[in-house]
C-alpha cells in the first residue's frame, strides 16, 4: 500500500478483549484498519470500549483503537488471537519441491536433499522447510527460545552442537500448526544468518 492510504473495512466477527477477568470490549461492528509496514488493527464504536485506555482512530469518526497489550486477552467469536489480528488476505502456500538443499554449519552437512517444501508467504521471501529425516539431526538439540506467528502457530527452536562449539537456534520448527499450515508440522526452517544455505530458488532482492 502506498505510505499515505490507510484501508479500513468492515470486520464481520464479534470482536472481545478481557482485563483483569472483566470483559472491556465488546463488539459486533467492528472495523478492520490496514496501513502501511504494520499488521491490521481493529477499531471500535467507542461506545464498545469500557474500562481500558483508548485512542481516537485517525481516520473514522466516533471509531476509538485499543493498545494490543492494554488487555490480557483478546477473542474473535470464541477464538483466542495472540500476536495481533490476522490479515484475511495474507496467505501461505506450502508447495512440495525437488529443488535442492544443503545446510552447512561450521563444517559439517547438516541437509543435502531434493525433497522440500518451499513456504511463499504473503510479503516474505519463500522458505525452504526440510522432514527432519533429511536433517542430521544428531547435530541439532532443542532451544527454549519460542515464537508465534498469527499464521503458523508457535515455533519451537534448535541449536547446533558440534563438539564444544553450539551455534544457538539456527533453526525452527512448527509442532502444532494452524490448519492454514498443517503441512509444515515437524519440518524444520534454518536461518541463512547462522548457518550457510545453497539453492537454486531465486529470490527477489
Amino acid at each position: 500500500m502506498p505510505a499515505e492510504v490507510a484501508y479500513l473495512e468492515p470486520f464481520l466477527r464479534r470482536v472481545r478483549a478481557l482485563k483483569d477477568g472483566a470483559t472491556v470490549i465488546d463488539s459486533e461492528r467492528v472495523l478492520l484498519a490496514h496501513r502501511p509496514g504494520r499488521p491490521p488493527s481493529y477499531a471500535f464504536p467507542k461506545d464498545d470500549v469500557h474500562g481500558v485506555r483508548a485512542q481516537p482512530e485517525p481516520d473514522t469518526p466516533d471509531y476509538v483503537t485499543v493498545d494490543w497489550h492494554a488487555v490480557d486477552a483478546w477473542f474473535e467469536e470464541a477464538e483466542e488471537v495472540f500476536g495481533h489480528p490476522r490479515n484475511p488476505y495474507h496467505r501461505i502456500d506450502c508447495v512440495r519441491s525437488e529443488r535442492r538443499l544443503v545446510v552447512e554449519a561450521g563444517g559439517p552437512t547438516i541437509v543435502d536433499t531434493s525433497e522440500t517444501l518451499i513456504v511463499y508467504e504473503t510479503s516474505l521471501a519463500p522458505r525452504f522447510y526440510v522432514d527432519p529425516r533429511h536433517v542430521r539431526m544428531d547435530l541439532l538439540e532443542r532451544s527454549t527460545t519460542q515464537t508465534y506467528c498469527p499464521y503458523k502457530g508457535t515455533a519451537s527452536y534448535w541449536s547446533t552442537r558440534i563438539g564444544h562449539e553450539v551455534v544457538a537456534d539456527v533453526a525452527w520448527s512448527y509442532e502444532d500448526p494452524l490448519p492454514e499450515s498443517t503441512p509444515l508440522r515437524g519440518f524444520l526452517s534454518f536461518d541463512e544468518s547462522r548457518v550457510t544455505l545453497r539453492h537454486d530458488l531465486p529470490i527477489s532482492t
